[in-house]
């Protein structure tokens, strides 16, 4: 599929709009996203972004598919003209303690949790909601076709690589900066050359660890 359109891609900003304000049906409404489910190594993030009616953020997509660049402009637009939004993650102790699924949910709930203002309802990604005290539904695809789901990818996704870039420089040579603690060949031959570090799931390395 090629680059669309102007017209196109105004067209299909305008549906992420329309759809949140569908969903909303009046109410204040937060968009939840996360990210970081998959990797060896390090937290698991959720975001929560509250944004206004009218906000309309050009550009706006599934973090999967923008640049690095992209995202980094995007993750400070976002939180300028956001009514609010919120960060958690839930480290890979926890997650080894209680399984990444229970992990994302509980990072859920906190980003929820965390907001400045509490909405009317809330839209996740995904096939699953955490448990909240407001309504909620589940939206497969809803990064990409949500603009309040949108913009919670983007947070999460931007703060978890930060994050995962700061820890690079304490264990450089895993080369976390590079594939952000996800299982490469180089990160799987890095800790069969060092071992595991601190950040590192168990529960994630359970065949290498035998």
């Amino acid at each position: 599929m090629g680059r669309l359109t102007k017209e196109e891609e105004a067209e299909r900003i305008r549906a992420m709009k329309d759809f949140d304000m569908e969903k909303a049906d009046g109410a204040v409404i937060c968009g939840v996203d996360e990210a970081g489910r998959g990797p060896l190594a390090g937290p698991v993030f959720a975001a929560a972004v509250i944004l206004d009616d009218d906000c309309v953020i050009e550009g706006m997509n599934d973090s999967k598919k923008l640049s690095e660049k992209k995202r980094d402009a995007l993750f400070d637009i976002i939180k300028e003209k956001a009514l609010a939004y919120s960060v958690y993650s839930v480290d890979e102790k926890t997650i080894d303690k209680i399984n990444i699924l229970n992990a994302t949910m509980l990072a859920m709930q906190g980003a929820v949790n965390g907001l400045d203002i509490k909405p009317g309802k809330v839209i996740i990604d995904g096939n699953k909601c955490p448990e909240l005290d407001i309504p909620a539904e589940s939206v497969v695809k809803g990064d990409s076709k949500s603009m309040a789901i949108a913009s919670a990818s983007i947070l999460a996704k931007v703060s978890r690589d930060r994050f995962i870039r700061e820890q690079a420089k304490i264990y450089p040579e895993y080369g976390f900066e590079k594939h952000k603690g996800y299982g490469t060949k180089a990160h799987y031959e890095a800790i069969e050359k060092y071992g595991i570090c601190a950040i590192h799931r168990k529960s994630f390395l359970k065949k290498v660890l035998r």
